[in-house]
């Protein structure tokens, strides 16, 4: 199978970042070391190419309408310049993906999905358009897409004079032109710090890269942006979410809106009762890895790890873990098993830590 690569892989080669295999692509996994990485974006900010993920447009006067009939959260309500984060489900409730949709206009959303699942989201969706009037373009392979991350990255977009001084509310987007360049700048991300997300063409991402280089912003890879997104309790599709568990089983209630008139999954979700609870588990040892088995105090198997690292901002073990909802011990304490060894786990009623987004 061929490897795609994105617009700015000969600079992740001058960089030597370090490049693997990713949704197909070859991505960079890190350019210095994972905690110098997610100590920039922390604290200062960094760069992350994201050229992989997909983008589909939606135009027409039924773009709004059918946004929200394929996606379980509260699209129509949204304000114009919103963006929505929202599960993408099957009619029996179970997740295809998750994904961003953003109100450009009364006629316009912008969807940007998962790298992995660019063909089966494409395919699903366009699947249930017929009763719409809009069309459907995968401009996938025409989008670059660069995020900057972390608590300087409005100053730094400033100064480079992609921002004005303007309101820009998190989870918002702009259309905008820098030097005839047409761009799309959205207050998102998946790092839980603030930052911004700009699709542009591959030309102008270039251009960015090199510029917010040169002024400091750190370079960052795939294995970061994982430790930032488990330190913040963020989910990611084929580990917290995947096609066998619904929004309900995976902590994603408050993404699923039952009073909306009609969307796909809606009569499955209302009547189903979770099989699984999300939960969240540190160690003060030891470092829990996806697979990993999790056990209830009596050495019962409960459930699996579904995302594991080692946290650069508490030193700790963290974990995100899928426990059988009839098995999730009431007195919150939980074991996981590393390497045939039992070390106990610390259970989190909120995330890791608190990030930083507006």
């Amino acid at each position: 199978m061929t490897i795609l690569k994105t617009s700015l892989h000969e600079e992740h080669l001058l960089l030597n970042a370090k490049m693997a295999p990713f949704a197909g692509f070859d991505m960079p996994l890190q350019y210095s070391s994972v905690k110098e990485e997610v100590q920039a974006v922390r604290s200062f900010a960094g760069v992350f190419d994201v050229g992989h993920m997909g983008e589909f447009l939606v135009e027409g006067p039924d773009a709004i309408s059918f946004v929200d009939y394929i996606i379980t959260n509260d699209f129509k309500n949204a304000e114009l310049l919103k963006a929505v984060y929202s599960p993408l489900c099957r009619e029996d409730g179970t997740i295809i993906d998750d994904l961003i949709a953003y109100k450009l206009s009364e006629v316009k959303v912008l969807i940007c999905v998962n790298a992995s699942n660019i063909k089966k989201d494409w395919d699903w969706i366009s699947s249930k358009k017929s009763q719409f009037n809009c069309t459907l373009k995968n401009q996938s392979d025409d989008f670059s897409l660069l995020a900057i991350q972390g608590p300087e990255s409005e100053k730094i977009l400033k100064e480079v004079g992609l921002l004005k001084s303007v309101e820009f509310p998190y989870y918002s987007i702009l259309e905008s032109t820098f030097e005839d360049q047409n761009i799309i700048i959205a207050r998102t991300g998946y790092t839980g710090e603030d930052g911004f997300e700009i699709f542009s063409s591959h030309q102008f991402a270039k251009f960015l890269w090199k510029k917010l280089l040169s002024l400091g912003v750190k370079p960052c890879g795939l294995a970061s942006r994982d430790v930032l997104r488990l330190e913040v309790c963020y989910p990611l599709y084929g580990h917290e979410l995947n096609d066998q568990v619904t929004p309900l089983d995976a902590g994603l209630l408050w993404t699923v809106k039952l009073a909306k008139n009609e969307f796909i999954g809606k009569a499955a979700l209302l009547d189903y009762k979770p099989r699984y609870q999300l939960v969240k588990l540190s160690l003060d040892r030891g470092i829990p890895r996806e697979g990993y088995d999790v056990l209830d105090e009596q050495l019962n198997l409960i459930g699996k790890v579904t995302s594991g690292t080692m946290s650069v901002v508490t030193g700790k073990g963290i974990a995100m873990a899928l426990i059988e909802k009839d098995k999730n011990p009431k007195d919150k304490k939980y074991i996981i098993n590393i390497r045939n060894t039992n070390y106990p786990a610390h259970f989190h009623s909120k995330a890791f830590i608190t990030g930083g987004h507006k």
